[in-house]
């Protein structure tokens, strides 16, 4: 199986009417057929909200080079695929689909082990369907050309 680097972006809102980019990974399609990626793991990184209810520029850059670490690390043998990233309403939130939740932790200590302590959050759920990224991916409708 080939893993895509193909995204796309939409705008939502979350609960309380903040506006909520989406960054969609596409032509996932094998992967959630395979039946091998089951858990899903959601790292949530809040933050106090600067221009347009997105993060500083500073904090912004320091996300990026987490989310960089984390794709390289957790993606160079397919143990997890980052599936999806929100931003908005003072949280940024990472999706991944991962084989097992224990080695994703102990991946997830080594992608960030050079980093001071970062303000994250990890939620994860049985999701062998891919309920979350089903419901994200209808999104791509209102997708906006990069």
């Amino acid at each position: 199986m080939k893993l895509s680097d193909k995204w796309f972006v939409a705008f939502s809102s979350n609960d309380n009417g903040d506006m909520v980019t989406i960054k969609g990974r596409d032509e996932l399609a094998e992967f959630i057929q395979c039946g091998k990626l089951k858990e899903r793991v959601e790292i949530t990184w809040k933050y106090r909200p600067a221009v347009q209810d997105l993060p500083s520029e500073e904090e912004a850059e320091l996300m990026e080079t987490v989310e960089n670490a984390l794709r390289k690390v957790m993606e160079k043998d397919k143990l997890a695929i980052m599936t999806a990233v929100y931003t908005g309403g003072g949280e940024k939130v990472w999706v991944f689909y991962t084989r097992t939740v224990r080695v994703f932790g102990e991946r997830l200590n080594e992608a960030l082990s050079t980093f001071d302590l970062l303000p994250i959050t990890i939620y994860t759920e049985l999701d062998p369907e891919w309920e979350e990224y089903q419901d994200m991916y209808e999104m791509k409708a209102w997708a906006v050309d990069e």
